[in-house]
């Protein structure tokens, strides 16, 4: 279960399903959307973003078309890493982390991210500090985005 609803009330507590997705998509900016295209390409579908597609920028909307790499979704709604050309671009000190099922599959999206020409790599590596048995593999796009690829021994649950 995702997030729920409690009824605290005297009455019989009542559960119910909030929702099923945590999140709906990463719009990414970049100053070379070619370039970031095929570097994504050769990861994204790795971690379940398996669906690309080139598209125009919606009527009537100021900017430049877009490239989108969707998960499989099937009947249900799919979450989507969208990426949009900004030549003004200029990365800063977010980093989004993907998560991987095993340390072998942080290490084979390293592989990859290193044959596609990611830069200021770092790992993979057990880091201890950030929580017992985290693993990941630390890295930017072309643009100078900050990316990783983890996994947890023990993942964080929430109190």
């Amino acid at each position: 279960m995702v997030g729920i609803e409690v009824d605290d009330s005297a009455r019989e507590p009542k559960i119910k399903m909030m929702k099923t997705r945590l999140f709906d998509h990463i719009d990414f900016r970049v100053k070379n959307i070619e370039a970031a295209t095929k570097f994504y390409a050769k990861f994204l579908p790795q971690l379940g973003f398996v669906r690309e597609k080139h598209e125009p920028a919606p009527k009537g909307m100021v900017g430049d078309d877009f490239y989108t790499f969707y998960s499989a979704g099937g009947d249900k709604p799919s979450e989507f890493f969208g990426i949009v050309q900004d030549k003004d671009h200029r990365p800063n000190g977010t980093r989004i982390a993907f998560w991987a099922d095993t340390r072998e599959k942080v290490d084979q999206i390293a592989q990859l991210v290193r044959h596609a020409g990611g830069k200021n790599l770092e790992g993979p590596e057990v880091c201890a500090e950030y929580s017992p048995g985290y693993y990941a593999f630390f890295f930017e796009d072309p643009d100078g985005n900050k990316l990783e690829i983890c996994c947890r021994a023990s993942p964080v649950i929430a109190e």
